[in-house]
């Protein structure tokens, strides 16, 4: 199958399925010198692996990385990264009776259509720990990005029809509340909205917020290479995200000009703006003002009440799913956002080198 390489210059491709020995990346184009070892990469994974809390999937997984080439003493050489998570806790047989039906809200039946032949345990390439490699390769990406003085903070701004109020906004509660909101009273109410969805046997979805600060005016391409088209495309590929937005996203349709125009101002030389409408991109470069971007996503498809489906004879059928699932998907992929964020990023940095003459001469000379 094509389509598991991403980006032009900090370039990743990811392998592996939910239940095969393992998954990993392989990371080409991170500079030499980056300091870099397991543990930069495992608090990254440990942010998504499942098991951690009653509203995650019980699978339990250490998720335990290992870098496998592209670093010498502690630092990176320059040549491709290749990094490997094995699985330990597969229980292929509670997806054996999958195999003759296609689940509602899956890709079994696409993948069938496809390619006439499927993996269907745990959906395979199609499966939620495909990300894994996707997060250990956003962990390189985003310590490149610090030292470039650019922060990613990340977290869930909605859970089903509970959204964080950002006025008691507290950066603590994003790392020790299980729904990785940052409003402990709003965690508190969408914990209880998830045990009541648990109850009856069903999920929820919910709204990640990300936003990236120290970014410098000038980023991204004017025309196909656009900065918010590609995090759109980015956080699109994501496997549960259904929409994205960047500043006021679908609001801007029912705005007029002038309450959606950013007004520019100088202070001592420096241009800013005074608000911040488009979300830090304009014709598709960085404005140098914070990026705040989106993703809506959809509730688990893995449900454990009847529904409908047919098998692969055509057949109308009734099904309830057995096997270990997330009631809400949103928690554990916060960091996923973070890491496609920060891949995204780090390739536009890194490309943004050739776009003006003097960079060149300064950097050759």
């Amino acid at each position: 199958m094509s389509g598991s390489t991403f980006n032009t210059f900090f370039k990743i491709t990811t392998w592996g399925e939910s239940h095969g020995k393992a998954l990993g990346v392989v990371i080409d184009g991170c500079p030499a010198g980056l300091p870099l070892d397991e543990d930069d990469i495992q608090i990254y994974l440990n942010r998504r692996k499942p098991g951690q809390s009653k509203i995650s999937t019980p699978r339990k997984e250490d998720d335990a990385v290992e870098i496998l080439s592209g670093t010498f003493e502690g630092k990176t050489t320059g040549t491709p990264i290749s990094l490997i998570v094995r699985n330990t806790s597969q229980r292929s047989h509670d997806y054996s009776e999958i195999a003759s039906y296609y689940r509602p809200g899956h890709a079994d039946y696409t993948f069938d259509r496809k390619y006439g032949f499927r993996d269907y345990r745990g959906g395979g390439r199609s499966s939620g720990r495909e990300t894994i490699g996707r997060v250990a390769a956003g962990a390189i990406a985003a310590k490149l990005l610090k030292e470039l003085g650019i922060e990613i903070l990340t977290y869930t701004k909605a859970i089903g029809p509970i959204t964080a109020d950002m006025n008691a906004f507290d950066r603590d509660a994003i790392a020790s509340t299980p729904t990785c909101m940052p409003d402990y009273e709003a965690s508190r109410k969408a914990e209880e909205y998830l045990a009541q969805c648990m109850e009856n046997m069903d999920s929820a979805g919910g709204i990640i917020e990300c936003r990236i600060n120290g970014v410098p005016a000038g980023i991204g391409e004017p025309v196909f290479e656009k900065l918010d088209a590609n995090l759109a495309k980015a956080i699109m590929s994501i496997g549960a995200v259904k929409a994205f937005e960047i500043g006021d996203g679908c609001k801007v349709s029912t705005a007029n000009g002038s309450s959606n125009n950013d007004s520019f101002i100088s202070e001592n030389g420096r241009i800013s703006k005074k608000t911040n409408h488009a979300g830090g991109i304009l014709g598709g470069i960085s404005d140098g003002s914070e990026i705040i971007l989106r993703a809506y996503v959809k509730p688990t498809p893995s449900i454990f009440s009847e529904q409908e489906t047919v098998n692969t004879e055509g057949e109308n059928i009734r099904i309830r799913i057995k096997g270990r699932h997330d009631p809400i998907i949103v928690p554990r992929a916060v960091v996923v956002v973070e890491a496609m964020a920060a891949l995204t990023l780090a390739d536009a940095m890194i490309g943004n080198m050739s776009s003006r003459i003097s960079y060149l001469k300064d950097f050759y000379t």
